[in-house]
């Protein structure tokens, strides 16, 4: 399935199998790859080339329970999703699919953070996310639910006892990205929040974020700085009146 057109879907559940296999261009671009990499860890000597998780195949079903989001992924080298992204996304049988908690508060903002200067995504402002990695498989599946609860913990210090996780998912497709933001509720009013992960990272020796950013209306969204499935996403939810 290729479609380049923006759009939100309502999901009531995901099924993301691991399915490995070959990625043709981690190998068939594999000195360009490496050339970027070097001049990437040379900018920012803090990256690490780890292994995530690639979508290669992905239909929507509509199921008795509503829209069931199917896929299956492969297991790729970092710095090999660094340069397809970087290079523009060439494989266009590959998709980055990943899960976001879309962190809200007790009277209605939701809670983005600004990434730290050693990330691969610096100064860039959305949900505490990662793509997948080998660690979400469980089985023979892709666990996103536990990727967002691991992500959110890492990067907020807010753990499974402090929020509530909603039923089902609103899944953003923006070109090769599909962004599967699924809301958890904190009960906790933003101000007093946004200061409880502060203190946070102020204890954490390199914090993933800088900085923790409120959202209470479309007047706090940063053009420049959040990506674009973060915008799709902000500006449904604030449109529907959630």
């Amino acid at each position: 399935m290729s479609d380049d057109a923006t759009r939100i879907e309502e999901i009531a559940a995901i099924s993301y199998a691991f399915e490995d296999r070959p990625w043709s261009f981690a190998s068939e671009a594999a000195p360009a790859i490496d050339a970027h990499w070097r001049k990437l860890v040379a900018q920012n000597p803090r990256l690490s080339n780890g292994r995530v998780l690639m979508m290669h195949r992905f239909a929507l079903q509509q199921q008795a329970g509503g829209l069931v989001l199917k896929g299956a992924c492969l297991q790729a080298e970092y710095k090999a999703f660094l340069s397809w992204r970087d290079f523009g996304f060439p494989d266009r049988d590959i998709w980055n699919c990943f899960a976001m908690p879309a962190l809200r508060s007790a009277d209605g903002a939701f809670i983005l953070g600004e990434m730290s200067p050693f990330t691969a995504n610096p100064g860039r402002i959305y949900f505490p996310a990662g793509t997948p990695e080998p660690g979400d498989i469980v089985g023979d599946s892709v666990d996103l639910e536990g990727n967002i609860l691991r992500e959110l913990e890492e990067e907020t210090g807010l753990g499974a006892a402090d929020i509530t996780l909603h039923s089902g998912w609103t899944a953003t497709f923006v070109g090769a990205r599909i962004a599967c933001m699924k809301i958890v509720q904190s009960p906790l009013p933003a101000a007093t929040l946004v200061a409880r992960i502060a203190t946070f990272l102020e204890q954490e020796r390199e914090p993933e974020l800088t900085r923790v950013v409120p959202v209470f209306s479309p007047d706090d969204f940063d053009e420049r700085n959040m990506p674009d499935f973060t915008l799709t996403y902000l500006r449904h939810v604030f449109a529907v009146g959630r």
